[in-house]
């Protein structure tokens, strides 16, 4: 048995089928993916996030330490602003991504459930000469409510459990977040949609997710949520980029914030010497879209291989790939040689086309290329 998030119980009485992701046991699906994606797409869905991991950090040296700590920079926020950023090892490799919130009274980071050990470990292991505290919140549970209906569902049912206002959560700009009491919205997600991330103590959690239920917002599991997000465009940890990979190889370098130069984040040695190799390597390695159209699946971990710019051929792989819902055929990220001109993938032993874009494919359920 793994553990459990507050909503455990919620989820069985919507009958989801649960696994183990992460060392918790989560809802991979309660009635149909394809109803799950679709309502989420259409009208509004919500998932139990509760897993991901909260982290407040606070102390005057807050901000140093996490300009020190991340690639992006933390310098750049108003307040009450979010931010999408790696943690790079000493080589450059992506420890985890992660969303920075400032507030009022520091900063809130919310990380990946399967490397809460590590980057805490690590987190750790960086506080010296800094004056800062960190505490872990698993107090708070997480709900992502995600959809185009999202926002005027969730807005009057918030009023019972804070003194947020309807218009207070209307007005909330991408990527900002507000707090009241004891409830945190970030507009905010993993979906391509717009909505919010909610997180509220356990027992308001779980009647809020009762009361979302009824107000006609569909419970959505695991397996929806990576289709949206691939849809999106969106990276995995551990598939699309890891502690091997650099954020130039993974779709990350506009997360990488360079000025100051005298700023000297961790990995930013390593990175540099990096963005200087690439810039002479066509064949650089980069993360982009494949499209394919024809019958057939694409799958993480089948070869592609690449026709190159000066006629030579090269090998590539697929970190993510689906079938996508909402385009009907099937969507890939892939990691492949810079100056690809054209691919096939590797299918069933046999070799099929398949089209170039750049990474991200639906966006509030509309096609985004071409």
């Amino acid at each position: 048995m793994g553990k459990r998030t507050a909503l455990f119980e919620n989820h069985q009485q919507s009958g989801a089928k649960l696994v183990d992701f992460g060392g918790w046991d989560m809802p991979i699906q309660y009635s149909s993916l394809m109803e799950e994606h679709r309502a989420v797409r259409e009208q509004a869905g919500m998932f139990d996030v509760s897993h991901m991991t909260i982290v407040d950090i606070t102390g005057p040296d807050a901000k140093p330490w996490l300009r020190h700590l991340l690639a992006n920079d933390v310098e750049r926020l108003h307040p009450n602003q979010a931010l999408y950023t790696a943690m790079l090892n000493d080589e450059a490799g992506v420890i985890d991504d992660l969303i920075v919130y400032q507030r009022s009274s520091g900063y809130r980071l919310v990380v990946n459930c399967a490397t809460r050990e590590k980057d805490l470990a690590w987190m750790n292991s960086h506080l010296a000469n800094f004056d800062v505290t960190l505490t872990e919140r698993s107090d708070l549970s997480i709900i992502a409510v995600q959809g185009p209906q999202a926002l005027s569902i969730l807005a009057p049912l918030l009023l019972n459990y804070s003194s947020l206002t309807e218009d207070s959560l209307s007005g909330l700009k991408p990527f900002y977040a507000i707090e009241a009491d004891s409830v945190f919205v970030g507009r905010t997600g993993y979906t391509g949609e717009d909505g919010a991330e909610l997180m509220l103590p356990h027992h308001d959690a779980q009647r809020l997710w009762d009361e979302l239920l009824s107000a006609g917002v569909k419970p959505a599991g695991l397996g929806a949520r990576d289709t949206l997000r691939l849809e999106a465009g969106m990276n995995l940890y551990g598939h699309d980029m890891d502690e091997t990979v650099s954020p130039l190889a993974a779709n990350m370098a506009w997360t990488v914030v360079w000025e100051p130069e005298e700023r000297q984040f961790i990995g930013r040695a390593a990175l540099e010497a990096q963005r200087e190799q690439r810039q002479e390597q066509p064949s650089r390695q980069v993360l982009k879209g494949l499209v394919m159209e024809t019958r057939g699946v694409l799958r993480e971990g089948l070869t592609v291989h690449c026709q190159l710019d000066d006629g030579s051929e090269a090998q590539g792989l697929i970190t993510s790939g689906t079938y996508s819902p909402t385009l009907k055929h099937s969507i890939a990220l892939a990691r492949i040689p810079a100056n690809t001109t054209s691919c096939e993938v590797e299918l069933r032993n046999k070799r099929i086309p398949v089209r170039i874009v750049r990474p991200g494919f639906v966006r509030f359920g509309k096609k985004v290329f071409d």
